[in-house]
């Protein structure tokens, strides 16, 4: 639990004790409905972009697909900016989503305020969590703010409104401005309010914003609902008040490995460092792409090649809560316009849907793979530079993971001989036979998964 939740939650629960619709803490009732993170912890994080998700690139579009999200087993939604995008010094045709003009609005592209209460309800109706992008680091040029309030803005010493690097369609915000963190609350509880949403994914979580602004925003928000906050952010200290923080250094460490420039070694030397470093408890989002690696660095074809399902195996079964980007478990094979429409191809010509379903529901039904500390450190079993294997045990749960990554075949040694036994390859079914006497060969880019 949030160590700023303490205070509020007490007297909710006191006032709770004196109502008769408020079952006590211990029954039956309480113990059945955990809060986040913990109800986050078996779920795959799916990051809509709706511009370019459909051919019309709105809301009422992607309705239209939430029951396959739903079959494929999605269990959160993390919908990019909806918000209307900035006109003054736009970039391309449309903008970029985190150029705000109005945070209380709907983009009109993409459709009226009551479509994205209808995305809410219907995902809900569905058994879905839905998070909304939050920019609080900047406005566009056009926002209100910068007329009306210009003080709530970061300003060099000429009393200039300042941009942040190359991104000269925004304007930087100052948090150091009591009033300035005072508004973003208010735009931030509309969203909870008016739009029944479950939490934000906080772009730019940790740039120009001082941790003080989430301890206020986290302490007077969550109250209102149950929320999950993730952090566009990598660093321990933001799981003071944030449920789940971004790995990238281990996605950056792939793309290093897939180009073979690293060996397998070095991801699971990370992953060590980083328990070592933020504990069992944080939530830490793996992903092989979302829509900065897109748009920027390629797609998951340029940066891992053929061995795109071995590093998706990764991320689903080694560490972390998985993420998967709009039209990724569809192969998405193009590197999409950040600044103009260029709609998914849905066509899925690798079939790899089922592939995606295949490892969503491995995570969801094997506790040992839960996120955070509701399921097992991933102990490693073999020594081999270019092989990760581990083994992941939650009392009677144990999986078991063997990944070559490498594009040149390999021979797994196991170094410890407890998992020697004999199993079924999850995803084939084939008998694979581990012995700590005889080496397992295995091809290019082969991943094996156990589970017992």
């Amino acid at each position: 639990m949030k160590l700023h939740l303490l205070l509020p939650i007490l007297g909710l629960t006191l006032c709770q004790a004196c109502s008769s619709d408020a079952p006590p803490a211990n029954s039956p009732m309480a113990a059945a409905s955990p809060s986040f993170p913990k109800k986050a912890a078996n779920l795959t994080i799916y990051e809509v972009n709706i511009r370019q998700h459909t051919a019309e690139g709105t809301i009422q579009a992607f309705l239209q697909d939430l029951p396959r999200l739903k079959e494929l087993g999605i269990g959160m939604l993390w919908i990019m900016p909806i918000q209307p995008i900035g006109l003054k010094e736009r970039k391309g045709s449309l903008g970029s989503y985190y150029s705000i003009q109005d945070y209380r609005e709907v983009n009109p592209e993409f459709g009226a305020n009551e479509d994205f209460k209808e995305l809410t309800r219907r995902a809900h109706e569905l058994g879905m969590y839905v998070i909304l992008d939050w920019v609080p680091n900047h406005t566009a040029w056009d926002h209100p703010w910068i007329s009306e309030h210009p003080d709530y803005y970061a300003q060099d010493e000429a009393g200039n409104i300042i941009y942040e690097a190359d991104w000269t369609d925004i304007a930087l915000l100052n948090h150091y401005n009591p009033a300035t963190r005072r508004a973003m609350i208010d735009e931030m509880r509309y969203w909870i309010e008016e739009y029944d949403i479950d939490g934000f994914r906080c772009d730019h979580a940790g740039h120009e914003i001082p941790l003080f602004f989430w301890e206020e925003a986290t302490a007077e928000l969550d109250p209102l609902k149950d929320l999950f906050w993730l952090a566009e952010w990598d660093g321990a200290r933001m799981h003071l008040e944030f449920d789940g923080t971004y790995a990238w250094p281990m996605l950056h460490l792939m793309d290093k490995v897939g180009k073979g420039q690293l060996p397998a070694d070095t991801l699971a030397e990370w992953i060590e460092l980083d328990l070592h470093e933020y504990g069992r408890k944080p939530f830490r989002m793996t992903m092989t792409t979302n829509h900065d690696e897109n748009s920027w660095n390629g797609t998951v074809f340029e940066r891992y090649g053929d061995g795109h399902r071995a590093f998706a195996t990764l991320i689903f079964t080694a560490y972390g809560i998985p993420m998967l980007y709009s039209g990724q478990e569809a192969g998405l094979d193009k590197r999409l316009r950040f600044f103009d429409k260029d709609t998914i191809d849905w066509s899925d010509p690798l079939q790899l849907q089922p592939f995606y379903k295949q490892l969503i529901a491995l995570k969801t039904d094997n506790p040992a793979l839960w996120a955070g500390e509701y399921g097992a450190i991933p102990q490693r079993i073999n020594a081999d530079a270019n092989v990760y294997a581990f083994k992941r045990e939650l009392g009677n749960n144990r999986v078991i993971g063997i990944l070559n990554l490498s594009a040149d075949p390999q021979q797994l040694l196991l170094t410890d001989p407890s998992v020697a036994g004999t199993y079924s390859d999850y995803f084939t079914g084939a008998r694979v036979e581990l012995s700590a006497d005889r080496p397992l060969p295995l091809q290019a880019w082969q991943y094996l998964v156990f589970t017992e």
